[in-house]
């Protein structure tokens, strides 16, 4: 064979390489969309954004990854998505801390508001008052007498300062009238295992972790913080019956930061709001006992201004301070 017969075919294909590499190299210049989370992997936030990114990556077209940033309450991934470009590469799962520390750190270094680009819901969350099976009192009323006639001698277990958690039991304890003593915890789980052991009474916490607790018969609910009662509880009554006016749930939510173009943030909230939507995403987030909610930007604005000066009035109550 003649020698440049040789080299035909490894020119053709060393051509067509050639005229590929634009469009593989456009390909790796696309950066990925970052979703930072200020809490710890594993957790209930770091869960939702997991599985809403996968999802909204289908929609967008374009990787969608997960980024852990723990700290000061979430305002350590607050701060980066603050002052992150607002080109739609980062983004913020934040949770209800987000309205909460507005009021419970003295000063912070963005705004909660004018700062970021609310994009949707992504879920809420209730509570559940919950007892150890101790505890002489068996329903909300039995629970409010024995408060008032025991002053300070019942406790409740708070899994963390500041949290709407420990906020639910604040206000709780406002409306009606009676003097619980907080014992604080690291984290929902060794507050739990308290509740358990009977070294606490009470305590506050999301339904997803006490729930088999409760169906063992290891501890008695009280009450749910949702404005009704729960269709997986419908025998525990929701604590607003008892007290009226009482609603407290925490929410988890995607931002961006300020000042996104309206059409970039009309395309990324339409790619969460689909992703939760979908029946992979629904089943997570219910898992976490949560339920899924993906409402439009305007409505997820006036929820989070609304917010903020519903939890000042619990946090000013509290006297609650940062860890």
């Amino acid at each position: 064979m003649h020698p440049l017969h040789m080299h035909r075919i490894p020119r053709r294909l060393l051509l067509a390489a050639l005229a590929a590499m634009p469009l593989a190299g456009r390909a790796q210049a696309t950066p990925p969309v970052r979703i930072l989370v200020g809490a710890p992997a594993g957790g209930t936030t770091d869960t939702m954004a997991r599985a809403l990114a996968q999802e909204m990556g289908k929609a967008l077209g374009r990787t969608v990854v997960v980024e852990n940033r723990p700290g000061a309450g979430g305002n350590i991934a607050a701060e980066a998505v603050a002052r992150a470009a607002p080109d739609g590469t980062t983004l913020l799962m934040s949770f209800t801390s987000h309205a909460i520390n507005a009021s419970l750190y003295p000063s912070l270094p963005f705004d909660p508001e004018r700062d970021f680009t609310p994009l949707t819901q992504v879920s809420s969350t209730t509570a559940m008052l919950v007892a150890h099976p101790a505890l002489p009192a068996n329903d909300l009323r039995g629970l409010l007498a024995l408060a008032r006639a025991r002053p300070g001698r019942l406790n409740f277990a708070i899994g963390a300062v500041g949290s709407s958690i420990h906020l639910a039991g604040d206000a709780f304890k406002m409306m009606a009238g009676v003097y619980i003593v907080n014992i604080p915890y690291r984290g929902t789980a060794p507050a739990v295992q308290d509740v358990l052991a009977g070294q606490v009474e009470m305590m506050f916490a999301n339904v997803g972790n006490v729930q088999a607790h409760v169906r063992a018969g290891k501890l008695k609910a009280l009450g749910v913080t949702s404005a009704q009662r729960l269709p997986s509880f419908p025998e525990v009554p929701a604590i607003g019956e008892v007290l009226p006016g009482y609603e407290s749930s925490a929410w988890f939510g995607l931002f961006g930061p300020a000042r996104m173009a309206p059409e970039l943030a009309r395309r990324l909230s339409d790619a969460a709001r689909q992703a939760i939507a979908t029946p992979e995403v629904r089943r997570r987030i219910e898992a976490e006992g949560a339920t899924p909610v993906g409402n439009a930007p305007q409505e997820f604005a006036a929820f989070v201004h609304a917010e903020i000066p519903r939890w000042a009035r619990v946090v000013k109550y509290s006297g609650a301070k940062p860890d």
